[in-house]
């Protein structure tokens, strides 16, 4: 049988209490599951802390995933953002949502400064079919998101990680006028994402 396609957000973290990307993971995992011929999804909802990478995402990375797409939300972004690469640096300056701060400034003493996903270009173009004004980038932090990449590239499944911006806070005017009914762009990144997890899927049946 073949192994999952594994979906990952995150909890709450400082200045952020509610995550975004733990409510899209789950509405990715709902819609990706008629498109993927019988692949099982599990949706996995990390805990923002450096213990959640040996606790939480070793055990799952050790059932052989058939895909990896993996969210977080980027506190400063306007745009959705995918990530080319996981970088081997962390920071000391920000504590994770347990208090604990980074003990070194690299995540693997031996491994290479960087692993790339060669899915980045596929899942750009299946985003932006879907309306999401998604654009590459090179840069995926120094905190949880870039360490839980850089570990999940490691093993070989196809692995993608997608950085969302917060939803605007918006008030509804008191009479609201009567517009036709628009899909709300959350749900437009659902689709847009559902359909690069089919991809991922694709790509890991090819062997790459």
């Amino acid at each position: 049988m073949a192994g999952p396609l594994l979906i990952t957000g995150f909890g709450p973290f400082p200045g952020v209490p509610r995550n975004p990307s733990a409510a899209l993971a789950r509405r990715i995992g709902a819609l990706a599951r008629p498109k993927l011929g019988g692949v099982p999804v599990r949706v996995l909802i990390l805990s923002t802390t450096y213990a959640a990478i040996p606790d939480m995402l070793e055990p799952a990375l050790a059932g052989a995933p058939a895909a990896i797409l993996m969210l977080g939300v980027a506190t400063r972004a306007r745009r959705a953002r995918v990530e080319l690469q996981g970088r081997n640096r962390t920071s000391r300056l920000f504590p994770d949502a347990s208090g604990r701060i980074a003990s070194r400034l690299t995540l693997e003493t031996e491994g290479p400064p960087a692993r790339r996903s060669s899915a980045a270009g596929p899942a750009l173009a299946a985003l932006r079919g879907h309306g999401i004004a998604a654009i590459p980038s090179r840069d995926a932090g120094r905190y949880l998101c870039n360490a839980t990449y850089f570990r999940a590239l490691r093993d070989g499944p196809p692995a993608l990680f997608v950085h969302i911006p917060l939803p605007p806070r918006t008030r509804r005017p008191a009479k609201a006028p009567v517009r036709p009914r628009r899909q709300a762009p959350e749900e437009a990144l659902a689709r847009g994402c559902a359909e690069v997890a089919r991809r991922l899927v694709l790509r890991g049946r090819a062997g790459r």
